[in-house]
């Protein structure tokens, strides 16, 4: 399933051809980050703005023309199966690839070598998410890669505390010549951005390096190796934001952004009746019910939901069949079929599938983070 690019470079003007077929998603790590929501359910599939973190990046690969899509599983592989499919709903051809334990992301590329094949690929870890669209960094490898011997390119952005991520030294060419995985005392402050493109020859390099200190195989070690062996590997700077949603923070940060970007839209078999208020963007799915309540958005609101007598919002995402009476509500998330039920305040939570909070803090503010089917008596 080949996908021809042609582009005018203009440096050059000379015409540039590459076939560019595949996409390899990360999606089997354990998410111990976000526990106890992934005690029960994989980190991918938690919800921002009420759609799976995963889908969002299946969603960027395909708009920049990848369909040949490789998913890593790992043990929550089935729930990932049931709620990806085959990517028809997408237009893309979903293999899925079992990783029996997390031993590293050059290990993921290790065992997709088959499926991989000789072809060039973009990696994108499966928790990640971007403000900017795939498409242009995709088309700048395709020509770059065409027009020079490059062989890796890492996306890279500026962070404030580079001790928490994989960190790269970038010289004045633009060229790579260093990789260091969480450095006490980083050298730059270019954290890895989860996305990298490779052409087949990072298959040597996973080959030939050894796991790390903690067990695993590095991809920073496999990128190191390339640049050892006088192979190119430069950079490309990401424009927006970018967030790691593998904690509640962040994650709770990455809904809020999102939420942002949305538009007004109200489902016409949903019910609000006079008394209620809706202020702001806010999205209704399917046969909900609103009665007495007054929504601030940006919200994002599942089918089949009933709220009542509620202040809701700005920035909560609610999934479908979730029941809120009495409650007041920002900042949160809530996946399917939850209950909230009380009079105080609940903000900056994250709550699993249906799980119930009943009663109110004695400060009248409660910050929660819940696994699924949880029960809580607040006092």
């Amino acid at each position: 399933m080949a996908l021809i690019f042609d582009y005018a470079d203009t440096l050059t003007s000379r015409s540039v051809s590459l076939t560019f077929v595949k996409g390899l998603i990360l999606s089997g790590g354990a998410g111990t980050r976000l526990r106890p929501i992934t005690h029960t359910s994989a980190k991918q599939l938690v919800p921002i703005a009420n759609k799976p973190i995963l889908f969002y990046g299946i969603e960027g690969l395909v708009e920049a023309g990848i369909t040949d899509i490789g998913i890593v599983v790992g043990e929550t592989g089935d729930e990932v199966r049931q709620a990806v499919g085959d990517g028809s709903r997408w237009g893309a051809e979903i293999t899925y690839l079992s990783q029996d334990k997390p031993l590293g992301l050059a290990h993921c590329v290790l065992i997709a070598q088959d499926f991989l094949g000789v072809d060039d690929f973009v990696m994108y870890l499966g928790d990640n998410m971007l403000e900017q669209d795939l498409t242009e960094l995709v088309d700048r490898f395709i020509v770059d890669r065409a027009a020079s011997s490059l062989d890796c390119r890492v996306l890279l952005k500026k962070v404030a505390n580079p001790s928490s991520f994989g960190v790269a030294v970038v010289n004045a060419d633009g060229v790579v010549t260093d990789l260091v995985e969480k450095p006490e005392n980083p050298p730059s402050d270019l954290a890895l951005v989860g996305v990298y493109f490779f052409s087949s020859v990072i298959h040597d390099a996973v080959a030939s390096i050894k796991p790390s200190p903690r067990g695993e195989l590095e991809i920073t070690d496999a990128i190191a190796w390339l640049s050892g062996q006088g192979l190119m590997v430069d950079h490309d700077m990401l424009d927006g934001w970018w967030i790691d949603t593998g904690k509640k923070d962040p994650l709770l940060e990455c809904n809020r952004l999102v939420l942002g970007t949305i538009e007004t839209q109200t489902d016409v078999s949903t019910t609000v009746d006079e008394s209620s208020l809706i202020a702001g963007a806010v999205q209704i799915g399917a046969r909900c019910t609103i009665t007495n309540s007054v929504i601030t958005g940006p919200v994002v609101i599942g089918e089949n939901v009933v709220i009542d007598n509620c202040q809701i919002g700005p920035y909560v995402s609610l999934g479908d069949n979730c029941v809120l009476s009495d409650a007041v509500l920002d900042d949160s998330v809530l996946l399917k079929n939850c209950l909230i039920n009380g009079g105080g305040r609940v903000t900056s939570s994250l709550l699993g599938r249906s799980s119930s909070v009943s009663g109110t803090s004695s400060s009248g503010t409660s910050s929660l983070m819940l696994g699924d089917d949880s029960i809580v008596e607040l006092h």
